[in-house]
């Protein structure tokens, strides 16, 4: 099942007002459960590192039906991340991070048809990523994807 773009975007609607404690309990999430990743963070301004996040996340879901713009962009994310030592094996902390957020915000909303259409969202976002961050560690970066 790919995941309905329908279902990110009304649910993504429900974390856009709330997105401080959003990206609080994202980071408090990611930190509890992968300590190692806090190391990563130690030069960041965190209120700038927790707005970036959502504005990122905010940019995804609003171009979820636009591939080439998601490709592109996401591309580019992807090799912006090599300057803060970003690691391949890192998406997996972030997306699990995201999924259990979410969860924790959305309580009872959060069925398994949701959390199926968020995992299947962040598998293809962290799909479109990698190449870039895999390019930038490589120094072969490509303009466009």
């Amino acid at each position: 099942m790919a995941f309905d773009p329908k279902i990110i975007e009304d649910s993504f609607e429900q974390a856009k007002p709330i997105a401080s404690d959003v990206a609080d309990k994202f980071y408090e999430i990611l930190w509890a459960d992968y300590p190692q990743s806090k190391a990563l963070f130690e030069d960041a301004n965190m209120d700038k590192q927790k707005v970036a996040l959502m504005n990122s996340l905010t940019q995804v879901v609003d171009h979820i039906r636009d591939a080439e713009w998601l490709t592109n962009y996401l591309y580019q994310m992807g090799v912006r991340h090599m300057q803060y030592d970003t690691q391949p094996e890192h998406f997996e902390w972030v997306g699990a991070s995201l999924l259990k957020t979410f969860a924790h915000f959305f309580a009872d909303a959060w069925t398994d048809e949701l959390q199926q259409n968020w995992l299947e969202a962040y598998q293809a976002i962290a799909g479109l990523m990698l190449p870039g961050l895999n390019d930038a560690l490589k120094g072969e970066i490509r303009k466009t994807a």
